[in-house]
């Protein structure tokens, strides 16, 4: 017991270390010089215009979680297929991702001037006040994220005493807040930026003729706004969310996995719950230490004030190197002292070694692969984007077509390091017996810490994503406040890095997403166990004592008395036993009115009597399968989830088609709102003739509000796909049907996400390839062709790509909610379908 409290403190610390260290840089940041008053006048317009739009969106996104937590207080209270605690961990969720996302806007919109002031005298200066309020994002993320779990488990477990199996799957549950407030901020906020940049690009650049940031654009603060509240805000909230999810997922595979007597004991624990608390908490503690060892990362940043581009990169290499190296080791030692090593899946190098430590390794080892390969297919630095910028020549057509074919052919890496990651994972967690299953759960359990391995080091590579828009608009700050050229180079510079850490940072967060969703898809079969018993448990008392009652199509409960206790104990039957000639008749006979029916002897008996007696049809001797004993196997067969069920492949071809739907729907959504701004910025142009001499000012504020109505406007429907597509699913189709939609959605939507992503990447940098003088340079016809393809690459990757990660994984923590629904009250229960 004291054990087990010390490592929750040492989480619980690690978590308020994290946040804490966060708020040094924060105060750092804010004591560094904020530059001119004309710097801090130009970052003072971003700050309120960013400040407008969040205000705005959270009261939007409040109305719609009240909304959810409603419905959600009647599926617990009213239907009780779920905890009563799911409501509430729902909204703290939200309220956690959200706060995440503000401080790091709020961050990033104090730290553009005092970058660019940090310029004025050299590129390291102007790198590390940008890296380290990058770091304010990262620590802040993981330290809320750690937070939020370590405190919902030390409620539940110690002061409400609930059971490991239902405290995770009730905290698996807030992971469904956190989805839901990152889908709203990445949509919303991919709407907002790209809607500005393409209006500043197409009207400022194309048209007008005038440079990037260039203060006679009318478009250019709500460009810079854009980027504090997508890409900062948003990408912040989407890899809380993963980062939760993760955790949440392993902690509920790991209570699975050690649920078996003979499984605590070949680990050498008598007790089932010291197992099973062990797995739970070992992805907490390898979260924690990633945590303290990214705070180290951070420090390692730093470079001589001569630095050249080169040598920045290198810098940060070095920070997220150092801290993945270290996390390895520190995970290899920490599976050692905790994880319940099962002798089958363990390693001797000299020390008993548990598979789990090598999964985590493989997880580390594919977010690095990923991130590398993501730099490769997009930088400027490489072949692929500087044959892109040459395509420019012949026009728009050409790049464009290039960049498609480009992110097409930048798919087929990150599938197969996933895929092989996924195989690694799950096979040295089990010791590779693929076909034993008595240790599948454990695999899935290795699948799940490999994404908790990835994003271990997340402090420090969120402080490298989130750094990449405030060099932008420390660039932009530089242009408007009109500092010499020098300065400009200089955070054009840190400008093109953070181009790559950010294309980096989409990358990693896609591969963790699909690691993510996979173990969610495993902890979702937890659910529909749970909601399994909740469902036996409100139809006690329609059941006679010691008489197998046949409750729905293939449910049967038994309840007898214990020391005078009630104890309700539920049975899956499997298809195949059902169709047998000498069941199916009496079977479908049984209970025809709809409501719970006594089974005759002849039908089902009880062949052995216990705690947990075992039930058996009497003509063939088939067992009927105890819901607390059911594999996920046994789960898969009893709703026969596999293709040749059109249930579960109409729920494939709906989650394909979903992720396609939903880019249509963000793209339209981006294009609409462009409208707006183009027609906004050309008015302005044209009623205000004196702006291009500078006589005239411009109305920086119209853009903003045009942006801001637009995002909130044009969020909403996008993300009610990701909120009832699942739910109507399940009701229709069942649980076979979910399983098949989140297949869909993972597989589809992964592929397309890495397609977005990199072809917008490789746009972007092919267009300041051109603009730092190759191929004509600056207003050069290719470089204007490159700026069309850039704004077509806008919402690809920073909109409708960016936003498919969340979709996946919302749609993932949605059908966990309501599997107990699912499984109740589907069409399929029924017996309707």
């Amino acid at each position: 017991m004291f054990l087990d409290f010390g490592i929750w403190l040492f989480v619980l610390l690690a978590a308020i270390t994290s946040l804490v260290q966060a708020y040094f840089f924060f105060l750092g940041m804010v004591k560094s010089d904020p530059g001119t008053s004309r710097m801090q006048e130009i970052a003072g317009y971003v700050r309120q215009g960013a400040n407008a739009y969040l205000t705005q969106q959270y009261i939007v996104v409040s109305i719609f979680f009240v909304a959810i937590a409603v419905v959600l207080a009647i599926l617990a209270f009213v239907f009780e297929v779920q905890s009563h605690w799911v409501p509430f961990a729902f909204m703290t969720g939200g309220l956690f991702s959200g706060l995440a996302g503000w401080i790091g806007m709020k961050t990033a919109t104090l730290a553009s001037s005092r970058t660019a002031a940090g310029a004025q005298r050299s590129l390291n200066q102007g790198l590390q006040v940008a890296f380290r309020s990058g770091a304010v994002m990262g620590l802040t993320v993981v330290g809320l994220g750690l937070l939020d779990v370590v405190i919902w488990f030390g409620v539940l477990y110690w002061i409400f005493q609930l059971s490991l199996f239902e405290i995770t799957v009730t905290m698996l549950c807030f992971g469904m807040g956190a989805s839901c407030q990152a889908l709203f901020a990445r949509v919303g906020g991919g709407i907002f930026t790209k809607a500005a940049d393409v209006g500043a690009d197409l009207v400022g650049k194309v048209e007008q003729g005038i440079p990037e940031d260039d203060p006679r654009n009318p478009a250019s603060i709500a460009d810079n706004v854009g980027d504090n509240v997508g890409d900062v805000a948003g990408m912040g909230a989407d890899l809380y969310e993963s980062y939760c999810g993760s955790i949440l997922a392993t902690a509920a595979l790991g209570v699975a996995a050690f649920a078996s007597p003979g499984m605590a004991e070949a680990a050498g624990y008598e007790n089932v719950a010291d197992a099973q608390l062990r797995a739970l908490f070992l992805p907490m503690v390898i979260a924690a230490f990633g945590m303290l060892l990214s705070i180290a990362g951070v420090y390692l940043v730093r470079t001589g004030e001569d630095a050249t581009q080169k040598n920045l990169l290198a810098a940060l290499s070095r920070g997220i190197n150092a801290a993945t190296a270290a996390v390895a080791i520190i995970s290899i030692l920490v599976c050692c002292a905790m994880m319940p090593a099962v002798p089958v899946a363990s390693y001797s190098l000299g020390l008993t070694i548990p598979g789990v430590a090598f999964s985590i390794l493989v997880g580390l080892a594919a977010g690095w692969l990923i991130g590398k390969w993501t730099e490769y297919a997009t930088s400027d630095e490489f072949t692929p984007t500087k044959k892109l910028a040459e395509q420019s020549e012949t026009g728009p057509a050409t790049i464009i077509i290039g960049g498609i074919a480009d992110g097409m052919l930048s798919v087929w890496p990150p599938v197969l390091v996933i895929s092989i990651a996924t195989i690694l994972s799950f096979g040295f967690a089990n010791g590779f017996h693929f076909d034993d299953p008595n240790l599948f759960s454990l695999g899935l359990y290795g699948v799940g810490i490999a994404a908790v391995g990835m994003l271990s080091t997340l402090g420090i590579t969120l402080a490298t994503d989130a750094y990449g828009p405030i060099a932008d608009n420390a660039g932009g700050n530089a242009e408007m406040s009109h500092l010499e050229p020098v300065v400009r180079e200089r955070t054009d510079a840190l400008d093109s890095l953070g181009n790559t850490t950010a294309a980096t940072g989409k990358g990693f967060a896609i591969g963790s997403a699909a690691l993510t969703a996979l173990a969610l898809m495993a902890a979702y079969v937890e659910v529909v166990r749970e909601g399994f018993r909740r469902w036996g448990d409100s139809v006690a008392a329609e059941v006679e004592y010691d008489l197998p009652t046949k409750i729905a199509p293939g449910f049967v409960v038994l309840k007898h008395q214990e020391d005078g206790v009630d104890v309700v104990n539920g049975y899956l039957t499997m298809p195949g036993d059902l169709r047998h000639e000498k069941v199916q008749a009496l079977w479908k006979k049984a209970g025809e009115d709809g409501k719970p029916a006594a089974l005759a002897t002849d039908l089902v008996r009880i062949a052995e009597p216990g705690a947990e007696p075992k039930l058996e049809f009497a003509e063939t001797g088939a067992s009927l399968v105890h819901i607390h004993q059911a594999s996920l196997n046994d789960f898969t067969t009893y709703y026969e989830a596999n293709v040749m069920n059109p249930k579960v492949l109409v729920g494939i071809f709906v989650g394909a088609m979903a992720t396609f739907v939903f880019c249509a729907m963000t793209m339209k959504a981006v294009g609409r709102a462009a409208k707006g701004m183009v027609e906004e910025v050309r008015r302005q142009f044209r009623e205000k003739p004196g702006i291009m001499n500078n006589t005239e000012l411009p109305d920086y504020a119209a853009p903003v509000e045009i942006s801001t109505k637009a995002a909130q406007l044009e969020m909403i429907v996008p993300s009610l796909l990701g909120l009832i597509t699942p739910l109507a699913i399940g009701w229709i189709l069942g649980v076979g049907g979910v399983l098949g939609l989140l297949v869909g959605a993972l597989t589809t939507g992964f592929c397309l996400a890495i397609f977005m992503a990199n072809s917008g990447g490789s746009w972007d940098n092919a267009k300041k390839y051109i603009e730092a003088g190759h191929h004509g340079g600056k207003g050069s016809d290719a470089h204007k062709a490159a700026v069309v393809g850039d704004t077509v690459g806008d919402p690809f990757k920073d909109t409708s790509g960016p936003s498919l990660n969340i979709l996946i994984k919302l749609m993932s923590m949605v059908s966990v909610v309501v599997a107990g629904f699912v499984v109740r009250y589907s069409l399929v229960a029924l017996g309707l379908f």
